[in-house]
Order: structure tokens, then C-alpha cells, then sequence
């Protein structure tokens, strides 16, 4: 009697957390309706057969229970609740997979109108590429990536000359169907926007895609739906649907292909101004554009890697015992080749991430500000 009971209770307190509870899904944001619509049939056909079981279960235990001077009957086979039982659940598992099947035929199906954007995913950053006025994506190789260059564009490909790139935030026009292509640089990741309820995994090696179309103005985050890597929680970025006046003022600001390649370096991440204060400005820009915010902190709290609140100017004991002052060039040198000695109390885990010698220098002059001038060496 208490297993009953306890079965019927656990049936009771799922239902009421069911419909009690403050936690559901976010509200819709674009066409995708139908995934809702999906969700809905799976909660539906899956909680069903969670009450029919339990409760089944808990009326078995109760009717059949030990009582003393009772005998079990021996069935070890019965056609007719095998073949009532082979009904039910093929109905079943039909209604649960056939749905999702016909939605997402559509789902990778984009309208021929539809504005093309390529996502690259890189461990712990996101990078955007929108075709030129020719409405033509530009040729690539893994031979030509580089730090000025991520998606590996081929220079003597002119269709991708005007290849617009985009690092940071991403913004879309509204109520007009985008189709997203996807690219990983390294591992395994997933572009996700809740709100969107689209989703792809980003393979290696192949390119995967989906559509959707953004149906309410608004500013929302970008998630990796898959385990990345140790920064995986801090590989965020934001999408900004907006009006088609805004996204087009926005898109001819962002820097194209041949432009990035014209600058010194092979082109870096462009700041308002010049100085000190844009230096500073686009170091911590290129600190969270790159994810190395997902392992360092900047207010002293611990992380994956060394926080970078004193960081500069203070002496750090190394996994081998000898000690190293941090300065410019300790940064410069860590960051190029984080794996060739380690911090004590910290894996050597930091990935080496491709940069330019500008972008190189802004980091570096970020992470100064945020400590202390290492003492004068003593004149000899």
C-alpha cells in the first residue's frame, strides 16, 4: 500500500510542477511556431504514458499485493494484450516522431528570397559573414585562415572581396527569412537563439544550415547549445533583429573583406578614434569577441585561468617552480604560445588563438590597465 501510495503521489506533484511552475519556454520571436507545436504533442504523448504506467503500476501493486492463502495464476503468454500493447505504442511513437519529421523537412528547406548569413563558431567566439552586393559568399580554404582572416577567404576570389565580416554582435532584418550557414573552426558547437527555437549543430569539416525568420524587434543572446570546451558557458553573443533601414545602415558600417586586407596586418577588429582610450576600448572589446573572458575575470573572483585584476606587475609562480614577472612581454609571449609553460594551480588548457600584431597590443594594453606597473629594473 505505501509503494501505491507513493506512486500515486509522485503522479500528483509532477502534474502540479507541470502546470505550477514559473519555468517554460521563452516567448517565440520568430515563424517557428511549429516547434512549440511539436513540444506540446511530446509533453502530451510522453506524460500520458508517464500517468498510464505509474498509475497502472501502483493499481497492480495494490491488487495483487500478498495476502495470505492466495495463489498466482501462471500466464506466461497472451496474444491479445501483445498485439493491443504492439498497437498502442506503434500509435504512439507515431505521434510523437511524425510531426517533428514534416517540421523539420521544412526547417532545412529555406525560401529562395531568403538573406544568406554564415556563422563561424570557434572556441569561445562567434564570427558573421554576409555575402557583397553581389549576393555571392567568397571561396575559402583552411590554407588562408589567419587572424585577420578566420574564415580562411581566398584573396584571389573575387566574389568574396565584398564579403561583409562581422565579429561581436550580429543584427537581422525583420519579418524577412534569413538562412544560416554554419562553420566550426575546431569542435563540435551550436548556434541556439531561444527565442528563435533554432538550432543547428556546427560539424567540422561540413557545412550545416536552417532558416527562420525573425518575427519581433528585439535584442537577444546567442548560445552553444553543445559542450565546447571549458569556456563553453561564456561563448554567448547577441543577435539585434531590427526594421530593414536600420539593419541596412547597420551592415554598410561593418568592414568588408578587401578593406580588412588592405590594412597593415592583415585587418583587425576597427575602433572609434585613436589614443589610449581606443586602444583600452578595443582591447576589451577583443577580449570578449575572442572568449577570453569565458576563462579570465577582471574583479579578482577565481576562474578557469588567472584573474587579470593585478595580473600585470605581479610575480607568478609557474607549474615547474620558477617564477616570471608579468610584464609586456610575459603577456605578449603567454598569449602567443599559452602551452609552453603553465601557472601554478592552473591546467594548461588556454587554446592558441590566431591574432593580429595590433590586435596582439590592444589586448596586452587592456589587460596592463588592469593591474600594476611592474617595479623598474635597477640600473646597472
Amino acid at each position: 500500500m505505501v509503494m501505491a501510495a507513493s506512486l500515486i503521489g509522485i503522479v500528483l506533484a509532477a502534474l502540479l510542477f507541470h502546470f505550477a511552475s514559473p519555468w517554460w519556454i521563452t516567448p517565440l520571436a520568430s515563424n517557428w511556431n511549429q516547434m512549440d507545436d511539436t513540444l506540446g504533442i511530446t509533453l502530451v504523448v510522453t506524460g500520458v504514458f508517464f500517468i498510464g504506467i505509474n498509475l497502472f503500476v501502483a493499481y497492480a501493486v495494490w491488487r495483487y499485493r500478498h495476502r495470505d492463502g492466495s495463489r498466482a495464476a501462471y500466464e506466461p503468454h497472451n496474444n491479445k494484450l501483445e498485439r493491443r500493447l504492439l498497437i498502442a505504442t506503434t500509435v504512439a511513437i507515431m505521434a510523437l516522431l511524425a510531426p517533428g519529421l514534416f517540421v523539420y523537412a521544412e526547417y532545412v528547406q529555406p525560401p529562395k528570397e531568403a538573406l544568406v548569413v554564415e556563422v563561424l563558431g570557434q572556441q569561445w567566439q562567434w564570427h558573421f559573414r554576409f555575402p557583397g552586393r553581389d549576393g555571392k559568399l567568397g571561396l575559402t580554404d583552411v590554407r588562408h585562415v589567419n587572424a585577420g582572416n578566420p574564415f580562411g577567404l581566398d584573396p584571389d576570389d573575387p566574389p568574396g572581396h565584398d564579403n561583409i565580416l562581422v565579429s561581436g554582435e550580429l543584427h537581422l532584418p525583420l519579418n524577412k527569412p534569413v538562412k544560416i550557414l554554419l562553420r566550426s573552426h575546431d569542435v563540435l558547437h551550436d548556434f541556439y537563439v531561444p527565442q528563435f527555437r533554432a538550432r543547428m549543430n556546427m560539424v567540422p569539416g561540413m557545412v550545416t544550415s536552417f532558416w527562420f525568420t525573425p518575427t519581433k524587434a528585439g535584442r537577444y543572446e546567442i548560445l552553444c547549445a553543445q559542450l565546447c570546451g571549458v569556456g563553453h558557458y561564456n561563448m554567448r553573443g547577441y543577435v539585434v533583429v531590427e526594421d530593414d533601414a536600420a539593419f541596412q545602415k547597420w551592415l554598410g558600417t561593418q568592414p568588408t573583406f578587401a578593406s580588412l586586407m588592405a590594412k597593415p596586418g592583415g585587418g583587425s577588429v576597427p575602433t572609434a578614434g585613436s589614443g589610449p582610450e581606443a586602444r583600452l576600448a578595443q582591447g576589451k572589446s577583443l577580449t570578449q569577441s575572442k572568449g577570453c573572458v569565458a576563462c579570465h575575470t577582471v574583479d579578482g573572483a577565481p576562474g578557469v585561468g588567472p584573474t587579470w585584476k593585478g595580473l600585470y606587475g605581479k610575480t607568478e609562480t609557474m607549474a615547474d617552480g620558477t617564477t616570471a614577472l608579468v610584464d609586456e612581454a610575459y603577456l605578449r609571449d603567454f598569449i602567443l604560445n599559452p602551452q609552453a609553460r603553465s601557472v601554478k594551480g592552473f591546467s594548461p588548457i588556454m587554446p592558441k588563438i590566431p591574432l593580429s600584431d595590433d590586435e596582439l597590443a590592444a589586448i596586452v594594453a587592456y589587460i596592463q590597465s588592469l593591474g600594476s606597473p611592474p617595479p623598474a629594473k635597477a640600473q646597472k
